[in-house]
């Protein structure tokens, strides 16, 4: 990419999860926040997003015209370029998302559809942190003192707080680089647990992006309690 060039920005919103830890007959993509559901605002976010050129959204294959339907065109969101089927695992799922991206792309940025509540802030920060460092991860100073545990029965130690960060998304990549990260994890068996762990492997050296509290990943049912207490207060604001 040249210097000073605004980057080609290509956003790919992860929403093939099932959810299954909710129990509930709907994906958790699609329950409504304060009448709007969880995708709908994950996407809204990008879609006002200056920075974004286009959306992948990789979904479950039999959500695809539910998806195009009643999320993308029921709100309006045009920089979807493509809706994709998605994988075994997260990573097969990012990995399909990052095959469908622009050949004109620069930087990709990954996000987690079931995390509605972004904002503009980080995901400028993250496509600036990659650009410059070539890789990064939304991430906060973890809050709780962590205890070491191998069994679960008793505790072998206690993790110096000071030092650990708890990853969120967005994580973004120069596109090149994730490219790499991910063919050399398929031919080495490598699964990840997120896609900068696929760029430490690379020995690219991960930046941080100071992420928020706020920025929660909807998984569990007390998680939505609290997400629609926030959503009432991002319809007052």
């Amino acid at each position: 990419m040249e210097t000073g060039k605004k980057p080609y920005v290509s956003a790919i919103i992860a929403a093939a999860g099932q959810g299954t830890r909710m129990n509930l007959d709907i994906n958790k993509q699609y329950i409504d926040l304060s009448g709007i559901p969880v995708l709908s605002r994950t996407l809204c976010v990008f879609e006002r997003c200056d920075l974004i050129n286009e959306i992948i959204v990789v979904i479950n294959s039999e959500d695809i015209f539910y998806c195009k339907q009643s999320i993308i065109e029921e709100y309006g969101i045009k920089k979807v370029k493509d809706l994709v089927a998605g994988g075994r695992e997260r990573q097969n799922s990012v990995y399909n998302g990052l095959c469908h991206v622009s050949k004109n792309c620069d930087v990709v940025i990954i996000h987690d559809g079931a995390r509605p509540f972004i904002d503009e802030r980080i995901i400028a920060d993250c496509i600036d942190k990659a650009q410059t460092n070539g890789a990064c991860t939304t991430a906060v100073p973890v809050k709780d003192t962590i205890k070491l545990s191998s069994d679960g029965e008793y505790v072998e130690g206690t993790i110096e707080r000071n030092r650990l960060w708890a990853a969120q998304t967005p994580q973004a990549f120069r596109c090149d680089i994730l490219v790499k990260a991910h063919e050399r994890a398929i031919e080495d068996g490598f699964l990840g647990t997120d896609d900068t762990t696929l760029a430490e492997r690379l020995g690219t050296k991960v930046g941080i992006v100071m992420g928020s509290y706020k920025n929660i990943k909807i998984t569990t049912k007390e998680d939505l309690v609290f997400a629609e207490v926030m959503a009432q207060k991002q319809g007052i604001d």
